[in-house]
């Protein structure tokens, strides 16, 4: 019998990191996934029941050789927490696009691709979780950061989607979306703290400890925060032309 496992993507920092501690505590056998090998060393190396798998999960086939990689070692995913993913900030007409194309790739491909390749098994063993890592970014237009905006509201609706279609074979799918979070995210998107997304920010433990309580109970959408549930909500309800401007009016 293959061994079950809890697969991370972006495992190496921020929430990925967390999930990894956090599902640890829980029992689970971990493999850990992303680019920067010696910090998933580490992280394995600190939790005792993990392993690491460095992987640019952006490269095309990348996703397939992951999940080749799992059934190679003798392992089964039971549990995919799909986090994968970065953001860049700024102008649409002014941005690389080789790098908007890999932020597509990675936030929405490769996401894709890895559901695609562990839900027949769970849905065949009518058992196993799904964990996408969205964001209160799906709700809304995102000026100043159109392309990241967009993917997050793919991952939320891609996620619903297959919530519907495959609950009624005991398989949990569940879109997180946390707001602001203290986590590189800003480093690499390009955009430093302001106060007030500083305000607003929460830590990596309790958004993943909500997001891992919400798959339990197979939500299909987990918000993290008040204030991040009452924005997100709000947008049903305000004009588009009004959520653009909001939406745009924010700096990062």
């Amino acid at each position: 019998m293959a061994k079950p496992v809890a697969l991370v993507t972006g495992a190496s920092a921020g929430l990925g990191a967390e999930f990894a501690r956090q599902l640890s505590r829980r029992g689970n056998a971990l493999v850990l996934a992303a680019r920067r090998k010696d910090r998933l060393d580490a992280l394995a190396a600190e939790l005792g029941n993990a392993r690491a798998v460095e992987i640019d999960l952006g490269r095309e086939g990348a996703a397939a050789e992951l999940v080749e990689n799992v059934a190679g070692a003798g392992e089964r995913i039971e549990l995919l927490v799909n986090n994968a993913g970065f953001g860049l900030h700024g102008r649409f007409d002014k941005a690389d696009p080789a790098r908007l194309r890999q932020m597509i790739d990675l936030n929405c491909g490769a996401l894709t691709e890895l559901c695609r390749h562990v839900l027949p098994q769970m849905v065949e063993c009518r058992s196993g979780a799904i964990l996408n890592v969205a964001s209160t970014a799906a709700f809304q237009p995102g000026p100043g950061m159109a392309v990241y905006f967009a993917t997050k509201a793919f991952v939320l609706s891609l996620s619903e989607a297959l919530h519907e279609e495959v609950k009624r074979y005991g398989v949990k799918v569940t879109a997180l979306c946390p707001g602001p979070t203290r986590t590189e995210f800003g480093d690499v998107a390009g955009f430093k703290e302001t106060r007030m997304i500083g305000r607003l920010s929460m830590d990596s433990e309790p958004v993943v400890r909500a997001g891992l309580e919400a798959l339990d109970a197979n939500k299909a959408v987990a918000i993290t925060g008040l204030l991040n549930k009452a924005g997100a909500h709000s947008t049903r309800f305000v004009p588009r032309s009004l959520v653009r401007k909001i939406a745009g009016a924010i700096k990062f």
